[in-house]
């Protein structure tokens, strides 16, 4: 993101020349709050933020009461599950994905989850938890991490939500949120309560009384300044572009990539592949036997948003090389790009032809291969 890359870049300059005063950073802080809150669909006052998911989820966690059974589906990323599991008194109870609504019960207080499965890009049936969990009078933690960014997600509509910033709303590591809806508001303590979530936090430094804001910014916790710049700009870009805008491109990239790999579309920005003994193994260091790591069972291919410095344009990614390799062997080509023996070594082709001659590529890939799980741009052979 150039647009991230400069805020940050000018803001690190500023302090390195000690220009700049940390009061700054609020207004800062306030414009990603409140452009976060628009996009989830939410008010600025139901956000609080955070430097992780797994602090926010343990927040809550922290305060149901004992004996509460919190219901997960099988294979939930741990920042989630852990948060509740090391917890002594409560019942963790795992289901598969899709029996989730219909295992909510009267003795569930809380179902948490991703509404975006992270390891296989799963999307969950956000309409029935919310019909099953309203029935019985269980409360939804939903996780927006591998969703806010490409697939609308009212979070309104769920008692918590979490989200971490790194992945599709294209932020710094360290920047979180957490929303609270306001009949939940007095059900969680904030036992991180801290100066920032004072009601008036440059009067909230020393010395009691006691007085934490009265929305859900009492659960914020100190920021750290430069990733908070970092996020702000990432935001603006993608707000620019609109939440129905990038789910529509998201999923036109999958559909792209589908067709060029012979697959079938599956209509979500994170496809999962079954690996086979053709995937290469996990490249890697080796373990302390010697051996290497085992070939993964999967391949899992995020198609991402993109700004490489030239203004808004967006720009598909996928981290697809096994599928690619796959294609290659098909087609007759070397499994490996190879260093051209002599001549140019032209690029792959990516939509509307932005580097590289068009059919330069894997042939009909037009718009999921603007770089390799080596971050870097797919290389294919030259004239020999």
């Amino acid at each position: 993101m150039a647009a991230t890359r400069e805020a940050m870049t000018e803001v690190l300059g500023r302090w390195g020349r000690g220009v700049t005063a940390a009061p700054e950073f609020d207004a800062v802080i306030a414009h990603a709050r409140a452009t976060y809150a628009e996009f989830v669909g939410v008010t600025a006052a139901d956000v609080a933020i955070g430097h992780q998911v797994s602090p926010l989820v343990a927040l809550i966690a922290a305060f149901l009461p004992p004996g509460a059974e919190v219901l997960v589906p099988d294979g939930e990323f741990i920042s989630v599950t852990f948060p509740f599991a090391v917890q002594p008194e409560l019942r963790v109870r795992q289901v598969p994905l899709a029996d989730l609504a219909d295992q909510i019960t009267g003795d569930t207080s809380l179902v948490a989850l991703a509404a975006v499965q992270s390891a296989g890009g799963q999307v969950a049936d956000l309409d029935a938890l919310e019909l099953a969990a309203a029935r019985h009078d269980a409360d939804i933690l939903l996780d927006l991490t591998q969703a806010t960014g490409w697939l609308p997600v009212d979070a309104s509509r769920f008692a918590y939500t979490v989200c971490g910033t790194y992945k599709w709303l294209l932020s710094p590591r360290g920047t979180a949120f957490l929303t609270v809806r306001g009949d939940r508001l007095e059900a969680i303590l904030p036992a991180q309560a801290n100066w920032y979530a004072g009601a008036q936090p440059w009067d909230s430094i020393y010395g009691l009384p006691l007085r934490l804001a009265p929305d859900a910014r009492r659960f914020d916790v100190s920021p750290g300044w430069f990733s908070w710049v970092g996020t702000a700009a990432s935001l603006d870009f993608l707000a620019g572009i609109g939440a129905e805008a990038l789910h529509a491109h998201a999923i036109e990239v999958e559909a792209a990539f589908a067709d060029a790999a012979g697959l079938a579309a599956v209509g979500r920005a994170i496809v999962s592949l079954d690996a086979d003994e053709q995937t290469p193994r996990t490249p890697g260091p080796r373990r302390h036997h010697g051996k290497r790591a085992r070939r993964p069972t999967a391949a899992r291919l995020p198609c991402q948003q993109h700004d490489r410095g030239g203004g808004r344009r967006r720009r598909a990614a996928t981290r697809a090389r096994p599928a690619l390799i796959r294609s290659r062997r098909a087609a007759g080509s070397p499994w490996w790009p190879r260093r051209a023996r002599r001549g140019p070594r032209p690029r792959q082709w990516c939509p509307r032809g932005r580097w590289g001659r068009p059919g330069s590529g894997i042939p009909g890939l037009a718009s999921a291969s603007a770089r390799s799980s080596y971050r870097r741009p797919l290389r294919v052979p030259g004239p020999r």
